[in-house]
């Protein structure tokens, strides 16, 4: 009998772990709507039509370009798509967002700006503005006359965003507040109207301010030489005795702190968004080169070492698609829900963001190393040519490492995606100490030996996803019992126990999109989704044995090492599959679409 809680589809966030869920009630990308298509394919259209053709001139910052593009695309709709309609936006859904921003993923430097622009730019002012700040600068933002720019990182403080140094004074007569200090990596920074700032104010209160690029004390830095994302202006912000009306206080003075760990939650998000859509384009590129590159009198896409690699890298993006959208569909019926019950709809996106924060926090780290993984291979696929710059996987590969730093790096990402799970267990909103204790008496008891049914494409997937469920509960439960108060200073252990979280929900996400593929089309139209899921799972149970193996060995001996031991061996099992055949299967239908087509 499964130790986890019963069976509920109403998931709450980070409940993945301890519940079931429906494949039916799971939102997968093949349920877009017309009109969701329409704006997807337009979309993908300017990136294509306009973009595309002039990315060497973008890396180049030749002026005005990103800036007329950013007219242009504010034309289409698109930089306001998310900004209500009473503000002058589109007022787009959650799910009709993330289409935007998968095709937007494909657009470089250029992606860059519209995502610094439309999120971390805009959203500040739109779940922390006043009425008046919102009337003020919500129709600006989205309709290109106002560019937006965030100011938060500091030359001593990046990670550690509290620690900000930057200061604001209230003037003797009270109409203002005086800024100095100094900002680093602003994106859009070169041709902002519009600071989102950050300061404390007397030193002490971190505080967000909406200040006006033009105000007097304000200078800016070069442009910084990057390796990757040439085409985005990042330069230093300089503030010298700035004045900023009191009004232009953002939220409450000293929640500075929740405006910036709020909208992260989003821009997580976001970022693993755009980086499933530049994984389907990287792939899509070393998949026509590989048959187009004819070595030895054959096309390279013939020989096996190449099938592996494409199969791998769409095998990660189908994986990364699945997740994506079973959380967009997460946080759509979380809005869905708060509204009906008369939460307004800006604050009830807020408030599903923050709900799902730990699943935001996965897909920024999956995404982004899914990313770097498929550009990496793309190159290797190229072979010599990869690493011209005439050839555009060069720009790939050098575009796609900044997404591991960007919305706090992949490693402070994966600490507090457990130390999240941990603090909502600890204030009673998760129960993940009942099912864990279940798992540690469950090791003492004998093993369940019962076969699935035969007729189930999954059973053994599904049941091997349940115990490797207890395979995290009993070394996560085990970790919190030997370091209490002290585990966040474990970062190791709690480094291992992310990367089992995020394998998990990544194979449960694939098993739940194809099961919801099979119930529509049938077994035997998805026969190369059920080669995806089952060889991604297979895979995926071997990494997760070795991050529990590597986390239990690290704080137990003598009899609990080898009862553990044994438990992460009895809870990562699986039947084996046959995995290079299944590679094969899918390059074959790679290499005969010419493109990624799952």
């Amino acid at each position: 009998m499964s130790t986890l809680t019963e069976k509920k589809t109403d998931l709450k966030g980070g409940e993945f772990l301890i519940k079931e869920s429906n494949a039916a009630d799971t939102y997968i990308k093949e349920q877009i709507t017309e009109e969701q298509s329409m704006i997807a394919q337009s979309t993908s259209d300017f990136i294509a039509n306009r973009v595309h053709p002039v990315i060497k001139e973008i890396d180049k910052q030749q002026p005005g370009l990103v800036i007329g593009l950013l007219h242009e695309i504010a034309e289409l709709g698109l930089l306001g798509a998310a900004i209500p309609e009473e503000y002058g936006g589109m007022g787009v859904d959650f799910a009709t967002d993330t289409f935007i921003n998968i095709e937007m993923g494909k657009g470089h430097s250029f992606s860059a700006a519209y995502a610094a622009h439309t999120g971390i730019g805009t959203l500040p002012i739109l779940y922390f503005g006043t009425e008046e700040q919102k009337k003020k600068y919500l129709p600006g933002l989205g309709d290109s006359s106002i560019k937006a720019s965030y100011c938060l990182t500091e030359p001593g403080s990046g990670s550690d965003a509290l620690g900000a140094k930057t200061k604001a004074v209230l003037s003797e007569d009270g109409k203002h507040y005086i800024i100095n200090g100094q900002k680093m990596w602003i994106t859009n920074a070169g041709f902002a109207d519009l600071f989102t700032v950050f300061a404390k104010i007397d030193g002490e209160k971190f505080t967000g301010f909406i200040i006006d690029a033009k105000t007097e004390g304000i200078s800016l830095g070069a442009e910084e030489d990057k390796l990757g994302i040439k085409g985005s202006s990042t330069r230093q912000v300089f503030f010298n005795n700035v004045k900023v009306p009191v009004e232009n206080v953002l939220g409450e003075i000293g929640k500075g702190h929740k405006i910036a760990f709020n909208v992260l939650n989003i821009g997580r998000y976001k970022l693993g968004v755009l980086a499933l859509g530049g994984a389907k384009e990287t792939t899509t590129t070393a998949i026509k080169y590989a048959n187009e590159r004819i070595q030895f009198n054959v096309p390279i896409s013939s020989f096996g070492a190449i099938k592996h690699k494409l199969a791998e890298m769409a095998i990660k993006t189908y994986a990364t698609d699945a997740a994506t959208f079973r959380t967009a569909g997460l946080i759509q019926d979380y809005i869905d829900a708060a509204v009906a019950k008369g939460v307004d709809k800006v604050q009830a996106k807020l408030q599903a963001a923050e709900e799902f924060s730990v699943e935001c926090a996965i897909l920024k780290v999956f995404g982004s190393e899914v990313l770097d993984y498929v550009v990496d291979e793309a190159v290797q696929v190229f072979g010599g040519t990869g690493f011209s710059e005439e050839y555009p996987v060069a720009r790939a590969y050098r575009d796609s490492r900044i997404n591991r730093i960007f919305e706090g790096t992949n490693e402070i990402n994966r600490l507090l995606s457990v130390g999240m799970l941990v603090k909502k267990a600890m204030k009673g909103e998760l129960d993940l100490f009942t099912p864990a204790m279940a798992v540690q008496k469950e090791l003492m008891s004998v093993p369940d030996f019962s076969t699935p049914d035969a007729d189930d494409v999954f059973g053994n997937e599904r049941k091997a996803l349940l115990n490797a469920k207890k395979a995290i509960l009993m070394t996560a439960g085990a970790a919190v019992q030997k370091f209490m108060q002290n585990l966040e200073k474990e970062q190791e252990v709690m480094m291992d126990i992310a990367d089992m979280l995020i394998e998990l929900f990544v194979c449960e996400s694939t098993l739940l999109k194809t099961e919801k593929l099979i119930s529509i089309r049938g077994a035997e139209a998805c026969a190369l989704q059920i080669d995806i899921t089952k060889t991604y799972i297979s895979d995926s149970l071997e990494r997760i044995n070795l991050s529990g193996k590597h986390a239990i060995v690290s704080f137990n001996d003598g009899d609990m090492l080898r009862i553990m031991l044994m438990g992460i061996k009895r809870f990562t099992k699986l039947d084996p599959f046959n995995t290079v055949a299944a590679r094969r299967r899918i390059a074959d239908k790679l290499i005969e679409e010419g493109q990624y087509c799952f």
